[in-house]
């Protein structure tokens, strides 16, 4: 069941490995929901460091997804596959996706599918799905973060840190995190983060043990890698651990192991892409249930920093990779009348 559907759509492809130039609006067929998806029209797409990963032909798609970049959307509902019975056509949603976000429809394991919470917009929406599932997964549930225990983000100012702070500070941690500006550390501590360190000025280690007073840190969260991890080790309390998401610098390093053993460490990481549909529905239920009322109350919220048209994908994936934006980049759907 459902509204008539076209049978091509506007997308952007991945032309060939290389730079943000080889983004290319092109029109496809448009998919059709299997058994247990929904087809949603895609009003706003977020755009993620995987999706530049993928077009420089370092992150393949998993087997099945769609060779489209995109891994958040949000939209309507507009058809629905056999034996769904928890969304209805026109249901304003959003969704993590293993591909095809960038797309004026994409089909969705409907286990994946989250309402857009209320007092949200579309592109608001749109921001959600890849941050929070992996800040929830990463942080919450391999990190085992809690009210009480410090906290530190590396990375505060983009989409995985903004939200990061935010719920950390949410559910009662001390919040740290490094940035690399003085503004970009201004922003972070309006997001809630209680000291913001400008690592292009400051040694991350040094101020985090002098405001634990020597102690540092219950959890960090690591995307830059590299002799980054070495420090991290350097700044946990005893029984810390380290969650490694991505790898700004490099995923090979040099580590003092004595310090792990001596300060009983955990080490630990994970990616969210690969995983299981139905470990993705689990993750969507633990948001569903302990994120979202955060989200509708005003006390988290998804910090946008541009927003550009679905054929200006280039512009966006350049912004990117300037790191001169704040929060999330979302591309734009229009969707014919």
């Amino acid at each position: 069941m459902g509204i008539a559907l076209p049978d091509s759509m506007r997308c952007v492809e991945i032309s060939r490995p290389g730079g943000p130039e080889v983004l290319r609006p092109t029109t496809r067929e448009a998919p059709i929901p299997g058994p247990g998806e929904v087809l949603v029209e895609v009003q706003a797409a977020g755009v993620n460091r995987p999706d530049v990963l993928q077009r420089t032909g370092n992150y393949d798609p998993p087997p099945g997804a769609s060779d489209l970049p995109g891994l958040e959307i949000a939209g309507r509902v507009v058809a629905i596959g056999e034996g769904v019975m928890d969304w209805a056509a026109d249901d304003k949603v959003c969704a993590l996706v293993a591909g095809g976000g960038y797309a004026q429809y994409c089909a969705v394991p409907a286990v994946q599918v989250l309402p857009i919470p209320k007092g949200l917009s579309a592109v608001e929406a749109a921001a959600l799905p890849e941050t929070f599932f992996t800040v929830w997964t990463n942080v919450f549930e391999r990190g085992a973060l809690k009210a009480g225990e410090s906290f530190l983000v590396h990375g505060g100012s983009s989409g995985i840190g903004t939200t990061a702070i935010q719920l950390a500070k949410a559910f009662g941690a001390t919040v740290y995190t490094t940035a690399g500006s003085p503004e970009k550390c201004r922003a972070c501590e309006k997001l809630g983060a209680d000291r913001a360190i400008d690592y292009r000025t400051e040694d991350f280690v040094a101020v985090v043990k002098e405001a634990t007073g020597g102690r540092g840190v219950d959890l960090v969260l690591d995307m830059v890698g590299g002799d980054y991890i070495q420090r991290d080790i350097d700044v946990l309390a005893p029984d810390g651990c380290h969650v490694s998401i991505a790898f700004l610098k490099s995923p090979k390093t040099t580590l003092n192991l004595m310090q792990v053993m001596l300060k009983r460490l955990t080490l630990t990481g994970s990616t969210l892409r690969a995983r299981p549909v139905e470990e993705k529905g689990r993750l969507a239920r633990a948001l569903r249930a302990e994120v979202w009322p955060l989200i509708e109350a005003g006390t988290v919220k998804p910090v946008i920093h541009a927003t550009f048209p679905l054929e200006r994908a280039e512009e966006a994936h350049r912004l990117m990779e300037s790191s001169a934006h704040v929060g999330k980049i979302v591309l734009t759907v229009e969707q014919p009348l």
